[in-house]
């Protein structure tokens, strides 16, 4: 695409002119044209240079500062064409979110002069200041000194005149201080596992590595209503809020018909996204009103991972240019579905073997089942764990309630993948996997439907879909390298597990073959009781989860004790992901998290209660005295008695959710304060979800019936009905 034609489609879709004059934009054209990708790299790099970073980027190979300073050269006069004046280390604190500080590449140069500069070290590296990121006991206040390196397997890319380096956040002794450290780590100890494995499949030697497919759930709400609701602007979800009469019962919005204003705030997303290289390929209206979901091509995880967290800065800037805000909040609505971030995992060779999908041998299905087995195993061991990967303040509002998985961690297989198990395990044999090939409709035209190896189950956290295991239950405002990196690490884990112990049945004498099926058979049976085809709902699930020995732990807080747990430390030290000082840090992280949220939220309740609710509530209520006074002065004693009977309950009513709001806010209020005085991070979480999320739950409750009762032109805040559809 020429220059003039796409700063015309730019144009466009930034509304500087009107979209029917611009020329339909080809995407393949303009493609990661914001991405210091390969294609740029053969314009802007020498060859030999660019030979050393492939094999940095491909083999993790330790790229000397030499060449470095030759990529730092060629990066800066491609973000000066592109016209970027600053650059900045992109990482990902543990916040949950981004971080970036710009730097200009302007350097004083003689007197009065100035240059443009960009070193090889600016690259590689830079220092931050540490001391006001969460970090656990990591570092102290006065302790400032963290360092930001730069990861060369994620691209730099352009955000508005500034270059964005992807890199890793770490403390000036070392520890992980991000999401992305952990990543990278659980990637290496999952390839060199599975090697391990693969060696007995006859491939060994390839790197092996994980695929992430994430499935981006949000709610968009008119920007206008948004700024009139101060608990979603603090908060970000509504604390108080009746249900509207229509919201999600009729099942029309769900992949229904996109609304325009909705359609054009997506098409320039995807515009935005593809010239980052993100891979968007799929839209739709999603379950509840104005509730959405993108979702892109699978791509290795760490890239995935950064693109997810790219998309949601790029949806907040392109939401604002169409009167949006996008909420990323797990439950911003009461009543109706929460939003959650679906991460599809898989694991494969480099060249493109899935070694979680069937094959077209015998062989090929032994492989599948024996990788599938293991990752059974290695979730049935460390279900607690993944868990505490996913239980936050915000996610527990939206685990277990309408189309969220519970949060119970269980597996479900299918049938086909079930009986080539149990067939396994009959003849401890090689097994053919039944496929059937697709079955007719019985109606002319139509084409003949072709199945998967499973059905799905909305109810389970961790499906196995096909190719690909579906963790359901990621909240959709988290970092999912939490859960991923957890993933890579348990699998690993447990693959090592399973390489030593056919190494043993090998050195004893058995046939390797033989000693796969039998070692395959053993995880198997040992893994049996994660995998569950039921209603996850259903009481009688809980109780036989918890019969099963799975970790049935509902309270966000105490879900945190596992990551000290002795189990979880053994695994993190064999596979040198995270040491105990890392873990104990992020469970100190997650339980002052917790606190804040809440205290926040209780709060911002007591605000919204207290200074906007009661005060009208007050003011109806002696708007309706003073009806009843007028009336008894016009009506005889019997006439005004039958006609001021339904004033006088609305008086009552009004009054008793005044006067319980009044004192149910007071007390919550007190018990904050002495909440928060709590040292400990640990007890003050529990205490923030036993003591306060009760008072939450009952003054938002008198509140609710509050606004059922008032006049709906003295109720101060937009209602359900205003929020949840677009107009």
């Amino acid at each position: 695409m020429s220059n003039s034609r796409f700063r015309a489609v730019e144009a466009a879709f930034h509304r500087d002119v009107v979209k029917a004059e611009a020329p339909a934009p080809i995407t393949s054209e303009y493609y990661g044209c914001n991405v210091f990708n390969r294609k740029v790299m053969r314009r802007y790099l020498s060859a030999d240079t660019r030979e050393k970073i492939y094999i940095t980027i491909e083999q993790g190979a330790t790229l000397d500062r030499e060449v470095a300073e030759h990529v730092a050269a060629g990066m800066k006069r491609w973000a000066q064409d592109m016209g970027a004046t600053h650059y900045t280390h992109w990482f990902q604190p543990l916040t949950g979110g981004t971080a970036e500080k710009h730097d200009s590449f302007t350097q004083p140069h003689g007197k009065g002069d100035a240059i443009e500069t960009f070193s090889g070290s600016l690259l590689c590296q830079q220092e931050s200041d540490a001391s006001s990121f969460p970090n656990g006991g990591l570092r102290n206040t006065f302790e400032a000194r963290g360092y930001t390196a730069w990861d060369p397997s994620s691209p730099a890319f352009i955000m508005g005149d500034c270059l964005c380096i992807p890199t890793v956040f770490i403390s000036y002794t070392g520890e992980a201080l991000d999401y992305k450290v952990p990543l990278l780590k659980s990637e290496v100890a999952v390839s060199n596992a599975a090697q391990r494995v693969l060696r007995h499949f006859g491939m060994g030697d390839e790197r092996v590595q994980s695929l992430l497919g994430w499935e981006q759930e949000f709610f968009l709400v008119d920007s206008a209503l948004f700024a009139q609701r101060p608990d979603l602007i603090l908060a970000e979800r509504t604390l108080i809020g009746h249900n509207s009469a229509r919201n999600q019962q009729l099942d029309d919005h769900y992949f229904g018909s996109i609304p325009g204003r909705v359609l054009e705030f997506l098409k320039e997303l995807e515009f935005e996204c593809y010239k980052l290289s993100i891979p968007i390929k799929t839209r739709h209206n999603e379950v509840a009103p104005n509730q959405f979901e993108v979702a892109p091509v699978y791509e290795q995880s760490n890239l995935a991972n950064d693109h997810n967290l790219l998309l949601m800065t790029v949806m907040r800037d392109v939401a604002e240019r169409h009167g949006f805000v996008v909420l990323f909040h797990e439950k911003p609505f009461e009543g109706v579905n929460g939003s959650g971030k679906h991460c599809n995992w898989s694991i494969g060779t480099e060249s493109g073997v899935p070694l979680l999908s069937p094959g077209k041998t015998e062989f090929d299905n032994l492989r599948f089942l024996t990788f599938v087995a293991n990752v059974l195993k290695a979730v049935y061991d460390n279900n607690a764990l993944l868990k505490s990967t996913v239980l936050s303040a915000t996610n527990a509002h939206r685990l277990g309630a309408n189309e969220a998985p519970p949060a119970i961690i269980s597996t479900f297989l299918g049938d086909h993948v079930s009986k080539a198990f149990e067939d396994l395990l009959e003849t401890e044999n090689m097994v053919h996997i039944e496929r059937e090939s697709g079955y007719s409709i019985g109606v002319p035209r139509v084409p003949e439907l072709l199945l998967d190896n499973t059905d799905r189950n909305r109810t389970s956290p961790f499906a196995f879909t096909g190719n690909r295991f579906e963790f359901r239950a990621v909240g959709s405002s988290a970092n999912c390298a939490s859960a991923i990196s957890a993933i890579n690490t348990i699998v690993a884990h447990q693959l090592n597990r399973f390489a030593d112990a056919v190494d043993a049945r090998v050195a004893s004498g058995e046939p390797a073959l033989k000693a796969v099926i039998a070692e395959t058979c053993a995880v198997y049976k040992d893994a049996q009781n994660i995998c569950f085809d039921g209603n996850g709902y259903s009481e009688e699930w809980k109780q036989e989860a918890a019969a099963r020995g799975l970790d049935c732990e509902t309270c966000a807080p105490r879900a945190q004790d596992c990551l000290t747990c002795p189990r979880t430390l053994e695994v993190y030290a064999a596979t040198g992901v995270m040491s105990e000082t890392e873990l104990r840090a992020r469970s100190e992280i997650a339980w002052e998290t917790y606190s804040k949220k809440i205290e926040i939220e209780a709060r911002v309740l007591a605000d919204l209660t207290a200074n906007h609710v009661i005060p009208l509530a007050t003011r109806y209520q002696s708007i309706l005295l003073d009806n009843v006074y007028k009336m008894k002065a016009v009506f005889p004693g019997d006439e005004y008695a039958e006609l001021a009977s339904t004033d006088l309950a609305t008086i009552r009513d009004l009054a008793g959710h005044v006067n319980r709001a009044r004192i149910l806010v007071d007390e919550m209020e007190s018990v904050v304060d002495e909440v928060v005085a709590i040292p400990c991070q640990r007890e003050r979480a529990i205490a923030f979800h036993d003591r306060v999320l009760g008072y939450m739950n009952d003054v938002r409750g008198h509140v609710d019936a509050l606004e059922m009762i008032m006049d709906d032109q003295m109720w101060p805040l937009p209602k359900y009905r205003e929020l949840l559809f677009i107009h």
